[in-house]
């Protein structure tokens, strides 16, 4: 079978955790029988392929999925969304409705992710189909932390987060989490709101180092994760950040907010900190610190979320996204 990927037309000006699962999709998929095609507007698409997988709810996004689906071709849609009954005046709830409205089916990234959506959108239930985030098994590897250490000239313990810079990260809540820390905090990852990234970097002075964004296949990348002595990601909500996977393959202690479907992932393993509270960030991060590494969560991810484990399941969402299409 043949499927054609797609999102909206900058998701890669400055790539995050959808960026690379959908990379990651395609790069898996071929091993489970399914040959992956990127969109290119420059040219014809959708008569060599049997479905279209688009990826992402951003507004605007309900054309192209409006165009296939009157082309009559199988859709199948990445919501990649936490929206909750007390965040959903922050959305454009009729647009994402439209648009989740045509998809045959709608895939999530946990169980919860779907429960909240169907309820929050009034759609069918059986509409969306859970595939659970990945990681690539080059991380369960004994990762070299001089590697990142003399790459940038860090020494002594630090706290380490990934991800691109803007206010659903939460890096000034981290910051302000921090002050006064012994520790020092470590950041990787592209400044998506500038004037956010200029406010957290001159009220962390000197104990905030912006390293800039490391290609996701950098082995710089694993090592921070082996040399950090935990790796924190206190954002607004996760479903459950990539990054925060990979932390967790490579045995770093995992600091993660309690909102979305973070513990559908890490269980009992994690720290779950609230992403509103400074003083309960800390409390977090200071538990991991003091806890050390142990195999337990990496053993946990380990069994569940390897990429080539979790892109099988989408063999079966392309198979009922046809069967639906069929039953039209």
């Amino acid at each position: 079978m043949r499927v054609l990927f797609s999102t909206y037309p900058w998701a890669f000006e400055t790539p995050g955790g959808g960026e690379i699962q959908l990379k990651k999709y395609a790069e898996h998929l071929p091993a489970h029988g399914i040959e992956v095609r990127l969109h290119d507007p420059w040219r014809a698409n959708l008569a060599e392929v049997a479905a279209v997988h688009f990826f992402s709810c951003i507004g605007g996004s309900v054309h192209f999925c409006n165009y296939v689906h009157q082309r009559g071709l199988p859709l199948v849609i990445s919501s990649s969304l936490w929206m909750t009954p007390e965040t959903a005046d922050l959305y454009p709830v009729d647009e994402i409705r439209s648009q989740l409205s045509l998809a045959d089916v709608v895939v999530t990234n946990s169980d919860t992710e779907s429960d909240l959506l169907s309820r929050v959108l009034g759609l069918p239930h059986d509409r969306f189909m859970t595939v659970m985030n990945g990681f690539e098994p080059r991380f369960l590897q004994p990762q070299d932390p001089d590697l990142f250490r003399t790459a940038f000239g860090i020494e002594g313990p630090f706290i380490l987060n990934v991800g691109n810079i803007e206010p659903r990260k939460n890096q000034l809540g981290l910051v302000r989490a921090l002050a006064g820390h012994p520790l020092p905090l470590v950041l990787l990852g592209h400044q998506r709101d500038k004037a956010y990234a200029s406010e957290l970097l001159a009220e962390g002075g000197s104990r905030v180092r912006h390293l800039g964004a490391l290609d996701h296949a950098d082995p710089l990348l694993a090592s921070a994760f082996g040399a950090c002595s935990a790796f924190v990601l206190p954002s607004t909500l996760e479903t459950p950040g990539l990054a925060a996977l990979e932390a967790a393959a490579s045995g770093a202690p995992v600091v993660v907010t309690s909102e979305g479907s973070t513990r559908d992932y890490f269980g009992c393993h994690a720290h779950y900190v609230d992403h509103r509270d400074p003083l309960d960030i800390r409390r977090g991060i200071d538990a991991a610190v003091t806890q050390g590494r142990t195999s337990d969560l990496k053993a946990h991810v380990a069994s569940r979320f390897g990429w080539p484990t979790v892109t099988e399941r989408l063999v079966e969402v392309y198979s009922v996204a046809r069967r639906r299409l069929a039953a039209r």
